[in-house]
């Protein structure tokens, strides 16, 4: 179950930050209104505006991403599933324990 909050969270963060930079990018670069088209040709090129912009598109790519990656593992879980709760086995000798009782055991 952690692992799913962890990826719930991650896209709520993602989301959050996208969206709180779209609107603070809106206001500050790009206001409504013939003003807001006439400042833009200026604020646009400004490095706030530029990171701006940078924020918006990685954010777009990793919510994306995190999307992709939910709607993968659903039609995985749907198509084998098996696969969720498949485990490694543990082994109770270690790869040192398991060498000596090989080296140990005589040619014949």
């Amino acid at each position: 179950m952690e692992p799913v909050f962890k990826t719930v969270l991650s896209g709520l963060i993602t989301y959050s930050t996208h969206y709180i930079t779209v609107k603070a990018y809106s206001y500050m670069c790009v206001p409504d209104g013939f003003l807001g088209f006439c400042s833009g040709l200026v604020t646009m090129g400004s490095p706030v505006c530029q990171v701006g912009m940078k924020i918006m598109s990685n954010t777009e790519v990793s919510y994306a991403t995190i999307c992709m990656m939910g709607i993968s593992r659903l039609i995985l879980d749907y198509v084998v599933p098996s696969a969720k709760s498949t485990t490694l086995p543990e082994s109770s000798a270690t790869f040192a324990e398991k060498s000596e009782s090989h080296a140990s055991v005589p040619n014949q």
